[in-house]
Protein backbone atom coordinates (compact mmCIF):
# COMPACT_ATOMS: atom_id res chain seq x y z
CA UNK A 1 0.00 0.00 0.00
CA UNK A 2 1.79 3.46 -1.16
CA UNK A 3 1.72 6.38 1.19
CA UNK A 4 -0.68 7.95 -0.35
CA UNK A 5 -3.14 5.09 0.32
CA UNK A 6 -2.25 4.98 3.86
CA UNK A 7 -3.09 8.34 4.41
CA UNK A 8 -6.72 7.64 2.52
CA UNK A 9 -6.95 5.28 4.84
CA UNK A 10 -6.37 7.05 7.99
CA UNK A 11 -8.02 9.71 7.28
CA UNK A 12 -10.75 7.91 6.40
CA UNK A 13 -11.30 5.66 9.85
CA UNK A 14 -10.01 9.10 11.74
CA UNK A 15 -13.39 10.90 10.52
CA UNK A 16 -15.06 7.59 9.86
CA UNK A 17 -15.48 4.95 11.88
CA UNK A 18 -12.50 5.53 13.93
CA UNK A 19 -8.71 4.37 14.28
CA UNK A 20 -9.17 1.62 16.94
CA UNK A 21 -11.63 0.74 19.10
CA UNK A 22 -11.12 1.27 22.81
CA UNK A 23 -10.32 -2.19 24.18
CA UNK A 24 -10.36 -1.29 28.30
CA UNK A 25 -7.99 -3.87 30.49
CA UNK A 26 -10.62 -7.06 31.20
CA UNK A 27 -11.89 -6.18 34.91
CA UNK A 28 -14.64 -7.88 37.39
CA UNK A 29 -17.03 -5.68 39.41
CA UNK A 30 -16.54 -6.41 42.94
CA UNK A 31 -19.13 -4.14 44.33
CA UNK A 32 -21.24 -1.76 42.56
CA UNK A 33 -23.22 1.10 44.08
CA UNK A 34 -23.37 4.88 42.91
CA UNK A 35 -20.33 6.80 42.40
CA UNK A 36 -18.18 4.15 44.54
CA UNK A 37 -17.81 0.70 41.94
CA UNK A 38 -14.96 -0.94 42.79
CA UNK A 39 -13.21 -3.07 39.79
CA UNK A 40 -10.10 -5.57 39.78
CA UNK A 41 -8.55 -5.93 37.03
CA UNK A 42 -7.98 -9.37 35.89
CA UNK A 43 -4.62 -11.31 35.94
CA UNK A 44 -3.67 -14.36 34.90
CA UNK A 45 -2.02 -15.45 38.07
CA UNK A 46 -1.54 -14.72 41.65
CA UNK A 47 -0.20 -10.73 41.86
CA UNK A 48 2.64 -10.00 44.25
CA UNK A 49 3.67 -7.12 46.50
CA UNK A 50 0.74 -4.76 48.21
CA UNK A 51 -2.29 -4.47 46.09
CA UNK A 52 -2.41 -1.48 44.14
CA UNK A 53 -6.05 0.88 44.64
CA UNK A 54 -6.01 3.47 41.46
CA UNK A 55 -8.27 6.79 42.62
CA UNK A 56 -9.43 9.17 39.90
CA UNK A 57 -10.05 12.53 40.13
CA UNK A 58 -13.88 13.52 39.78
CA UNK A 59 -14.77 14.57 36.23
CA UNK A 60 -13.16 11.94 34.25
CA UNK A 61 -13.61 8.60 33.26
CA UNK A 62 -11.17 5.83 34.86
CA UNK A 63 -9.82 5.48 31.38
CA UNK A 64 -7.53 8.21 32.26
CA UNK A 65 -5.29 4.83 33.94
CA UNK A 66 -6.44 3.05 30.59
CA UNK A 67 -6.59 4.88 27.61
CA UNK A 68 -5.37 2.15 25.24
CA UNK A 69 -2.94 -0.54 25.01
CA UNK A 70 0.18 0.59 25.69
CA UNK A 71 -0.45 4.06 26.84
CA UNK A 72 -2.36 2.13 30.18
CA UNK A 73 -0.87 2.32 33.75
CA UNK A 74 -3.26 -0.74 34.78
CA UNK A 75 -1.18 -2.70 32.01
CA UNK A 76 1.97 -1.42 33.28
CA UNK A 77 0.96 -2.23 36.65
CA UNK A 78 -0.40 -5.88 36.32
CA UNK A 79 2.78 -6.32 34.58
CA UNK A 80 4.64 -5.49 36.88
CA UNK A 81 2.69 -8.87 38.86
CA UNK A 82 0.50 -6.55 41.53
CA UNK A 83 -3.32 -6.71 42.07
CA UNK A 84 -4.96 -3.64 40.70
CA UNK A 85 -8.02 -2.17 41.46
CA UNK A 86 -9.99 1.02 40.72
CA UNK A 87 -12.66 3.27 41.55
CA UNK A 88 -15.49 3.69 38.97
CA UNK A 89 -17.67 6.99 39.82
CA UNK A 90 -19.98 6.82 36.99
CA UNK A 91 -21.85 9.80 35.60
CA UNK A 92 -22.39 12.82 37.49
CA UNK A 93 -25.58 14.66 37.60
CA UNK A 94 -27.85 17.42 38.59
CA UNK A 95 -29.05 14.81 41.53
CA UNK A 96 -25.36 14.47 43.35
CA UNK A 97 -25.10 18.33 43.47
CA UNK A 98 -25.02 17.79 47.44
CA UNK A 99 -21.83 15.54 47.06
CA UNK A 100 -18.69 17.04 48.22
CA UNK A 101 -15.27 15.83 49.65
CA UNK A 102 -16.57 14.29 52.05
CA UNK A 103 -18.14 11.48 50.56
CA UNK A 104 -14.95 10.41 48.78
CA UNK A 105 -12.51 11.54 52.13
CA UNK A 106 -14.70 9.47 54.70
CA UNK A 107 -16.83 7.03 53.09
CA UNK A 108 -16.37 6.46 48.80
CA UNK A 109 -12.10 5.54 49.56
CA UNK A 110 -11.69 4.10 52.62
CA UNK A 111 -14.51 1.66 52.27
CA UNK A 112 -12.42 0.27 49.00
CA UNK A 113 -9.16 0.61 50.84
CA UNK A 114 -10.45 -1.78 53.32
CA UNK A 115 -12.73 -3.85 50.92
CA UNK A 116 -8.93 -4.16 48.79
CA UNK A 117 -7.08 -4.99 51.84
CA UNK A 118 -9.31 -7.78 53.42
CA UNK A 119 -9.37 -9.31 49.70
CA UNK A 120 -5.82 -9.85 50.01
CA UNK A 121 -4.88 -11.16 53.23
CA UNK A 122 -4.99 -7.68 55.45
CA UNK A 123 -2.15 -6.63 52.79
CA UNK A 124 -1.79 -2.85 52.94
CA UNK A 125 -3.07 -1.03 50.07
CA UNK A 126 -0.45 1.25 47.87
CA UNK A 127 -2.98 4.08 46.76
CA UNK A 128 -2.08 6.10 43.33
CA UNK A 129 -3.92 9.02 42.34
CA UNK A 130 -3.70 11.24 39.75
CA UNK A 131 -4.79 14.98 39.58
CA UNK A 132 -7.55 15.33 42.46
CA UNK A 133 -6.92 12.05 42.48
CA UNK A 134 -4.02 12.69 44.38
CA UNK A 135 -6.19 15.17 46.53
CA UNK A 136 -8.33 13.13 47.68
CA UNK A 137 -5.93 9.84 48.50
CA UNK A 138 -3.77 12.16 50.51
CA UNK A 139 -6.40 14.06 52.50
CA UNK A 140 -8.38 10.30 52.72
CA UNK A 141 -4.88 8.93 54.43
CA UNK A 142 -4.49 12.68 56.53
CA UNK A 143 -8.41 11.66 57.76
CA UNK A 144 -8.02 7.98 59.16
CA UNK A 145 -4.44 6.86 60.31
CA UNK A 146 -6.50 3.41 60.76
CA UNK A 147 -6.53 2.41 57.51
CA UNK A 148 -4.50 -0.25 55.78
CA UNK A 149 -2.27 2.57 53.32
CA UNK A 150 1.26 1.31 52.81
CA UNK A 151 1.79 4.23 50.67
CA UNK A 152 0.04 7.14 48.83
CA UNK A 153 1.18 8.15 44.57
CA UNK A 154 0.12 11.73 43.86
CA UNK A 155 0.94 11.94 39.99
CA UNK A 156 -0.13 15.92 38.89
CA UNK A 157 -1.21 17.12 42.27
CA UNK A 158 -1.04 21.28 42.61
CA UNK A 159 -0.47 22.43 46.55
CA UNK A 160 0.63 26.09 46.48
CA UNK A 161 -2.03 27.55 43.83
CA UNK A 162 0.62 31.18 43.87
CA UNK A 163 3.02 28.44 41.89
CA UNK A 164 0.49 27.12 39.69
CA UNK A 165 0.91 28.86 36.03
CA UNK A 166 -2.52 30.29 35.24
CA UNK A 167 -4.06 29.00 38.23
CA UNK A 168 -2.15 31.61 40.72
CA UNK A 169 -3.80 34.23 38.83
CA UNK A 170 -7.44 32.52 39.67
CA UNK A 171 -6.16 32.05 43.22
CA UNK A 172 -4.96 36.08 43.34
CA UNK A 173 -8.17 36.95 41.71
CA UNK A 174 -10.29 34.38 44.27
CA UNK A 175 -8.71 36.21 47.33
CA UNK A 176 -9.69 39.83 46.14
CA UNK A 177 -13.21 38.95 45.08
CA UNK A 178 -16.64 37.49 46.39
CA UNK A 179 -16.68 33.57 46.24
CA UNK A 180 -20.28 33.55 45.47
CA UNK A 181 -19.80 35.51 41.78
CA UNK A 182 -17.96 31.77 40.84
CA UNK A 183 -19.97 29.58 43.17
CA UNK A 184 -23.53 30.83 42.72
CA UNK A 185 -23.90 30.00 38.97
CA UNK A 186 -22.37 26.47 39.91
CA UNK A 187 -25.05 26.27 42.80
CA UNK A 188 -27.71 26.91 40.62
CA UNK A 189 -26.66 24.80 38.25
CA UNK A 190 -26.33 22.07 40.75
CA UNK A 191 -22.45 21.59 39.12
CA UNK A 192 -20.31 21.91 36.19
CA UNK A 193 -22.14 19.70 33.50
CA UNK A 194 -20.15 17.57 31.51
CA UNK A 195 -19.62 20.00 28.29
CA UNK A 196 -18.37 22.47 30.17
CA UNK A 197 -15.58 20.46 32.07
CA UNK A 198 -14.73 19.00 28.29
CA UNK A 199 -15.06 22.44 26.80
CA UNK A 200 -12.52 23.36 29.93
CA UNK A 201 -10.27 20.60 29.84
CA UNK A 202 -9.38 21.05 26.06
CA UNK A 203 -8.77 24.74 26.56
CA UNK A 204 -6.14 23.55 29.29
CA UNK A 205 -4.61 22.39 25.95
CA UNK A 206 -5.32 25.27 23.78
CA UNK A 207 -2.22 24.67 21.68
CA UNK A 208 -2.63 21.07 21.21
CA UNK A 209 -6.08 21.72 19.72
CA UNK A 210 -5.17 24.63 17.54
CA UNK A 211 -2.43 22.47 16.47
CA UNK A 212 -4.38 19.75 15.58
CA UNK A 213 -5.16 20.02 12.03
CA UNK A 214 -1.95 20.46 11.26
CA UNK A 215 -1.06 17.31 13.32
CA UNK A 216 -3.22 15.30 11.24
CA UNK A 217 -1.44 16.52 7.84
CA UNK A 218 2.08 15.96 8.96
CA UNK A 219 1.52 12.71 10.21
CA UNK A 220 -1.48 11.41 8.28
CA UNK A 221 0.46 7.92 7.45
CA UNK A 222 1.64 7.44 11.13
CA UNK A 223 -1.21 5.25 12.49
CA UNK A 224 0.24 5.07 16.05
CA UNK A 225 0.26 8.91 16.28
CA UNK A 226 -3.18 9.28 14.89
CA UNK A 227 -4.65 6.42 17.55
CA UNK A 228 -2.83 7.92 20.33
CA UNK A 229 -4.61 11.42 19.51
CA UNK A 230 -8.18 10.15 18.97
CA UNK A 231 -7.72 8.29 22.11
CA UNK A 232 -7.31 11.45 24.04
CA UNK A 233 -10.03 12.91 22.00
CA UNK A 234 -12.18 10.21 22.81
CA UNK A 235 -11.08 9.96 26.72
CA UNK A 236 -12.16 13.95 26.99
CA UNK A 237 -15.31 13.24 25.29
CA UNK A 238 -16.13 10.84 28.06
CA UNK A 239 -15.48 13.48 30.99
CA UNK A 240 -18.40 13.65 33.52
CA UNK A 241 -19.30 16.72 35.29
CA UNK A 242 -18.62 17.90 38.86
CA UNK A 243 -20.65 17.89 41.78
CA UNK A 244 -21.57 21.53 42.89
CA UNK A 245 -20.57 20.87 46.51
CA UNK A 246 -17.01 19.65 44.98
CA UNK A 247 -16.57 22.07 42.96
CA UNK A 248 -17.52 25.03 45.13
CA UNK A 249 -15.13 23.38 47.86
CA UNK A 250 -12.13 22.96 45.19
CA UNK A 251 -12.53 26.81 44.12
CA UNK A 252 -13.23 28.43 48.11
CA UNK A 253 -10.89 26.13 49.89
CA UNK A 254 -8.25 24.89 47.30
CA UNK A 255 -7.79 27.63 45.00
CA UNK A 256 -8.86 30.90 47.02
CA UNK A 257 -7.79 29.70 50.66
CA UNK A 258 -5.04 28.06 49.35
CA UNK A 259 -5.16 25.05 52.20
CA UNK A 260 -3.35 22.42 50.46
CA UNK A 261 -0.80 24.79 51.23
CA UNK A 262 -1.52 26.15 54.34
CA UNK A 263 -1.71 22.21 55.69
CA UNK A 264 -4.91 22.28 56.88
CA UNK A 265 -8.19 21.73 54.56
CA UNK A 266 -11.19 22.28 56.12
CA UNK A 267 -14.33 20.93 54.59
CA UNK A 268 -16.97 22.47 56.34
CA UNK A 269 -16.94 24.63 59.89
CA UNK A 270 -16.48 21.31 61.98
CA UNK A 271 -14.23 19.37 59.57
CA UNK A 272 -10.64 20.46 58.96
CA UNK A 273 -8.13 17.57 57.91
CA UNK A 274 -4.27 18.55 58.34
CA UNK A 275 -2.13 17.08 56.04
CA UNK A 276 1.03 16.71 58.43
CA UNK A 277 -1.02 13.50 59.93
CA UNK A 278 -0.21 11.75 56.92
CA UNK A 279 1.76 9.00 57.75
CA UNK A 280 2.49 6.53 55.17
CA UNK A 281 5.20 7.30 52.45
CA UNK A 282 4.62 9.52 49.68
CA UNK A 283 5.88 10.09 46.06
CA UNK A 284 4.58 13.12 44.18
CA UNK A 285 5.03 13.46 40.59
CA UNK A 286 5.32 16.73 38.60
CA UNK A 287 5.17 17.12 35.03
CA UNK A 288 7.90 20.42 33.14
CA UNK A 289 4.51 20.93 30.96
CA UNK A 290 1.81 20.43 32.97
CA UNK A 291 -0.47 23.63 32.78
CA UNK A 292 -2.81 22.04 35.40
CA UNK A 293 -0.92 21.41 38.05
CA UNK A 294 2.36 23.11 37.77
CA UNK A 295 5.57 21.27 38.90
CA UNK A 296 6.41 23.84 41.28
CA UNK A 297 2.84 23.53 42.45
CA UNK A 298 3.17 19.92 43.17
CA UNK A 299 7.10 20.28 44.62
CA UNK A 300 5.98 22.36 47.21
CA UNK A 301 3.42 19.54 48.83
CA UNK A 302 7.01 17.99 50.18
CA UNK A 303 6.85 21.46 52.55
CA UNK A 304 3.58 20.47 53.32
CA UNK A 305 3.53 16.63 54.44
CA UNK A 306 5.85 17.15 57.36
CA UNK A 307 4.64 13.62 59.33
CA UNK A 308 6.61 11.67 55.96
CA UNK A 309 9.01 11.06 54.01
CA UNK A 310 7.58 12.56 51.00
CA UNK A 311 10.00 12.57 47.73
CA UNK A 312 9.08 14.70 44.88
CA UNK A 313 10.22 13.76 40.89
CA UNK A 314 9.66 15.91 37.81
CA UNK A 315 9.25 14.42 34.60
CA UNK A 316 8.59 15.25 31.18
CA UNK A 317 4.68 15.63 30.00
CA UNK A 318 1.92 17.10 30.65
CA UNK A 319 -1.12 17.01 32.69
CA UNK A 320 -2.63 14.06 31.18
CA UNK A 321 0.69 12.55 29.25
CA UNK A 322 2.49 12.04 32.76
CA UNK A 323 -0.23 9.82 33.79
CA UNK A 324 -1.16 8.52 30.34
CA UNK A 325 1.13 10.01 27.13
CA UNK A 326 3.45 7.67 25.10
CA UNK A 327 6.43 8.48 27.22
CA UNK A 328 4.89 7.89 30.43
CA UNK A 329 6.25 4.32 30.68
CA UNK A 330 10.13 5.60 30.81
CA UNK A 331 8.87 8.65 32.82
CA UNK A 332 5.75 8.57 35.20
CA UNK A 333 5.61 5.25 35.23
CA UNK A 334 9.27 4.12 36.14
CA UNK A 335 9.04 6.89 38.62
CA UNK A 336 6.28 5.04 40.06
CA UNK A 337 7.54 1.46 40.03
CA UNK A 338 10.82 2.13 41.56
CA UNK A 339 8.65 3.72 44.21
CA UNK A 340 6.80 0.84 44.68
CA UNK A 341 9.52 -1.87 44.36
CA UNK A 342 12.13 0.41 46.77
CA UNK A 343 9.37 0.06 49.26
CA UNK A 344 9.20 -3.27 48.20
CA UNK A 345 12.82 -4.25 49.32
CA UNK A 346 12.14 -2.38 52.60
CA UNK A 347 9.24 -4.57 53.98
CA UNK A 348 8.03 -8.25 52.94
CA UNK A 349 5.46 -8.86 51.29
CA UNK A 350 3.09 -12.42 50.04
CA UNK A 351 1.52 -13.60 47.42
CA UNK A 352 -2.03 -13.25 46.96
CA UNK A 353 -4.82 -15.09 45.58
Amino acid sequence: MSSWEVAMRNIGALFGEGMEPRVPTPSEVVYSAPHRTLRRYRRSGPGTGNPILLVPPLAVTISCYDLRPGQSLVEFLLRLGREVYVIDYGEITYADRHLGFEEWVDDIVPTAIRTVSAAQRQADVDVIGWSFGGTISLLTAAADAGLPIASVTAVGTPFDQRRNGALAVAHAIARRTPSTLVTAPIRAAGGVPKHAVRLGFRAQALTRELGKPWYIARHATDTEALSRMQAVDRFMDQMPGYPGRFYRQVYQQLIARNEMWTGTVHLHPNRAIELAKVAVPVLLIGGRHDSFAAAASVASGTDVLTGTSARYTEVDGSHLGIIAGPGARTAGWAAIRDFLTGRDAQAPCGSFP
